[in-house]
């Protein structure tokens, strides 16, 4: 087993190329010379470079928020915290607080850090930063869903009962999820 080296050079970047554009997405083809000489092509998703952001509102001290709203990639429903991406000029918690008014009809007076989590690292370069929102109150803001978002209050000393569903599947949900249960057992 080797031990990880925090100076362990990143290779170099010798080429960077679009191969693939839609509304939505770009795909990067990047061409990389390792340390130790090696030369490998990787495509990747090209990240929008303000990142996104993902809320996890307390309405209470036992209550969390979660919205239900429609999934192209799996063509269903899905129960998930409030997410978005961050508009250029907006910071984390600005973005946060402007997502968690469109999707789920509250501002936040208290927002902290969470974690900064990453979507599959091989393919991806976007990051997103996970948001704790507390001291909740009523605002609405016009989003960009097609339909309204069905809001839904969920005990937080059920976290079994919601890893249980089989509408709860996104793993940046159940990664904060269990983040938000470790911090209520500290």
């Amino acid at each position: 087993m080797s031990k990880i080296d925090p100076n362990k050079p990143l290779p170099s970047i010798t080429a960077r190329s679009i191969v693939a554009q839609s509304k939505l997405f770009r795909v990067e083809q990047v061409d990389l010379t390792f340390s130790n000489g090696a030369t490998r092509q990787f495509e990747r998703m090209a990240g929008n470079g303000h990142g996104a952001v993902m809320i996890v509102p307390f309405i209470d001290d036992e209550h969390i928020l979660l919205i239900r709203e429609y999934g192209a990639g799996t063509h269903r429903y899905e129960l998930g915290f409030p997410k978005g991406l961050i508009d250029p000029g907006e910071t984390a918690f600005i973005a946060a607080n402007r997502e968690l008014k469109e999707e789920a009809g509250f501002g936040a007076h208290d927002l902290s850090d969470l974690m900064k989590v990453s979507m599959a690292p091989t393919f991806f370069n976007a990051k997103m930063q996970v948001v704790v929102a507390k001291n909740l109150y009523p605002a609405t803001l016009e989003g960009d869903e097609p339909e309204p978002l069905e809001v839904v209050k969920w005990p937080i000393a059920d976290i079994d009962g919601l890893l249980a569903r089989d509408d709860f599947t996104e793993a940046r949900s159940i990664a904060a999820l269990l983040l938000i249960e470790r911090l209520q057992r500290t």
